[in-house]
């Protein structure tokens, strides 16, 4: 029975393979057509017979399977030979070949999102791109790549590392409010703070610009890890005592500073390079309290850096050294009491002197300053040419020379203390350190001005290797338009044109410092034009605080009719000058008493009145700041309120006096 079965089925398997043969001669009309209906071959099918009946088949049966395969064999190909004698063949369209049928939008989008991706990121592979970016200046990317792409996109579980990155590039560009809401996340998904990010958060408050609200953050931060119990590291003192520092607390500072003494964290320069940026901001005394901690600093065994060099310098320009016999008193004391030790820093004496008050000297003016007059003969032992230095008696090498705290006005006298130019570069020398460029640049805003300190700074430059820029050119030119040498700023801008350093606003800015009258202040304004460059309110400013202080109205009129033409709208600093150009003198009476300065005031005032009500109206399409246009409207409204209380006045007296006519 299973021998006649499969014999039945390869007799036809046979009868189909002929009328295939024969259906392949005819001619293909489309290519398309025959592929889509050509039947699939039938899958192979195995015989199960036995030994002994594999081999009983006809002889018919085998020859007639024979003939059915040479005949194959003669018709081989001749599918193809029709198809390669076709002249042209027709494209499918693309139309055609996207047929589809349209799925809905809203099922793609729940199949995307329930797929999981091929390669998920990691969150240190996050953490990396992120921190890449910041340091490329990115940090908003950074932030929309944490957000979008790691919370929301691939829904990871942040690290403390990714917080941490992400903050402490908040910190650097001063984002407060930002750098406390990742804080506040980190805390709420029950991740532990590092170091790092308590240092990224003190930052932040450090460089904030709003200082009242970053200082109430800072101390709640410390408040938290106080009740935390945490022992913090070096650099996140550090970033307290910058946060306190540049506060202006000096009381804040020194707690922490005795703080981290208490854990057995050792002092470096970075310590003290926080506590000079806090003497820094006490514009009366800081040039003495940057010297305590110079002292101090020494006292510790410690050598100053650059850093400290520049910091102590920026002191020497800005600080005062308050009252004279009091700084004599702390400072210049027997060197027998500053010699270098290691036992670190004492931090009760540091307190006692940066917090002293003048009361607790024995009422300061009459305290004996231990630096007497020296007798001639000991005068004549000196070298010539000998200035003493302060920063000698603070090593408890003893100053050898005169030192008159009374004389101590400007910055170069405070220079002088420290043994000018000369002197400083020496210590400097001494330690193993070179001067840089912000070393010359605040040397050259220090230094009496003149050409003689030009001349010196540029041989240490020389002598250092040190590019001098712009900057540096324009210090010297400032130095010397404020001493009122016209022409020696003019000088360093030649000089400035021989080695080809370029020139900006701000050296015109610098030289308008020193035009005294309208011609050379024109003059001014005509070269800056010539070189190319537009005047800012700035070199405005200058102009006219110099016309102010001469009472010079018709050069004003011309100032404020060249601001409108060159359409310079004024800041703050502008109207209030032109504010109090516009006042009369105290107890002056223009009835009474003749004065040729002010015989131009009222026209001035005219003037004023008439340009200030129309430089608001050009605000939104000339970019002038808010802050700006509001201060100058309030301005012009403040002067259109008082010429009506005037016009008041005048109807009211008119009326009283004739009441009073009988």
């Amino acid at each position: 029975m299973l021998l006649s079965v499969s014999t039945l089925w390869c007799r036809n398997w046979a009868t189909m393979s002929v009328m295939v043969a024969k259906l392949s001669r005819l001619p293909v009309v489309n290519k398309r057509a025959a592929t889509r209906y050509e039947a699939p071959p039938p899958p192979p099918v195995k015989l199960f017979l036995t030994p002994s009946r594999r081999f009983s088949r006809s002889a018919s049966t085998w020859q007639q399977d024979a003939e059915i395969a040479s005949s194959s064999e003669e018709n081989f190909g001749a599918l193809s030979t029709d198809m390669s004698i076709r002249r042209s063949f027709r494209k499918v369209s693309p139309e055609m070949l996207d047929l589809s049928y349209p799925e809905d939008d809203d099922d793609k989008k729940s199949e995307q999102s329930s797929r999981r991706p091929g390669r998920r990121n990691t969150t240190y592979w996050y953490f990396l791109q992120c921190k890449k970016l910041i340091k490329a200046g990115k940090l908003q990317e950074a932030l929309e790549m944490f957000e979008r792409d790691m919370l929301h996109g691939e829904k990871l579980q942040p690290e403390e590392y990714n917080y941490s990155v992400l903050i402490g590039g908040c910190g650097r560009a001063g984002q407060l409010k930002k750098a406390f809401k990742l804080y506040n996340d980190l805390k709420k998904r029950g991740l532990e703070a590092s170091d790092a990010t308590y240092t990224s958060l003190f930052n932040a408050c450090a460089e904030s610009p709003h200082r009242r609200v970053a200082l109430e953050q800072a101390l709640k931060l410390e408040q938290e890890l106080r009740r935390k119990n945490l022992t913090l590291s070096v650099a996140t003192y550090h970033a307290v005592l910058k946060t306190h520092s540049l506060n202006n607390n000096l009381h804040a500072c020194i707690h922490t500073l005795r703080e981290m003494l208490d854990v057995g964290h050792a002092v470096t320069q970075e310590t003290f390079h926080y506590l000079l940026m806090g003497s820094l901001k006490d514009k009366e005394l800081g040039f003495r309290l940057a010297l305590q901690v110079w002292q101090q600093m020494l006292k510790s065994g410690l050598v100053p850096d650059s850093k400290n060099y520049n910091l102590l310098l920026r002191t020497v320009r800005d600080c005062g050294i308050g009252d004279p016999a009091l700084a004599s008193s702390i400072l210049l004391q027997s060197s027998e009491t500053h010699v270098k030790s290691s036992k670190g820093v004492d931090i009760d004496l540091l307190e006692r002197q940066l917090l002293v008050q003048p009361d607790s000297q024995g009422g300061g003016g009459e305290t004996q300053n231990p630096l007497v007059l020296l007798r001639p003969a000991e005068t004549a032992l000196l070298p010539v040419g000998f200035t003493p230095n302060l920063l000698d008696l603070l090593e408890g090498k003893g100053g050898g020379g005169v030192i008159s705290f009374g004389a101590v006005e400007g910055a170069s006298d405070r220079l002088a203390l420290l043994g000018g130019a000369h002197g400083f570069l020496e210590k400097m020398a001494a330690g193993g350190l070179e001067p840089d460029l912000r070393t010359l640049t605040l040397l050259a805003d220090t230094m009496a001005p003149g050409l003689q300190s030009l001349e010196t700074l540029l041989k240490v430059a020389k002598r250092h290797c040190v590019k001098l820029d712009t900057t540096f050119f324009n210090s010297s030119i400032r130095r010397a338009a404020r001493s009122g040498d016209l022409d020696g700023a003019k000088a360093v801008l030649s000089i400035m044109q021989k080695r080809n350093v370029s020139v900006d606003v701000q050296t015109f800015g610098s030289l308008a410092l020193g035009c005294q009258g309208q011609k050379d202040g024109l003059q001014l304004l005509q070269d800056m034009e010539e070189a190319g460059l537009q005047p800012n309110a700035h070199v405005f400013s200058a102009l006219i605080g110099r016309a102010t202080r001469r009472l010079d109205y018709p050069y004003l009129k011309t100032l404020l009719k060249s601001m409108r033409d060159r359409r310079v709208w004024p800041n703050q600093v502008v109207i209030k000058q032109l504010e109090f150009a516009a006042q009369y003198p105290p107890n002056y009476d223009q009835y009474k008493s003749r004065n040729n300065y002010l015989l131009q005031i009222d026209g001035f005032r005219g003037y004023y009145q008439q340009w200030l009500q129309a430089m608001p109206a050009q605000d939104d399409q000339d970019g002038q700041s808010d802050s700006s246009a509001a201060f100058v409207k309030t301005q012009a409204e403040r002067i259109e309120g008082r010429k009506k209380q005037r016009a008041a006045a005048k109807i009211k007296i008119s009326s009283t006096k004739a009441t009073m006519t009988p």
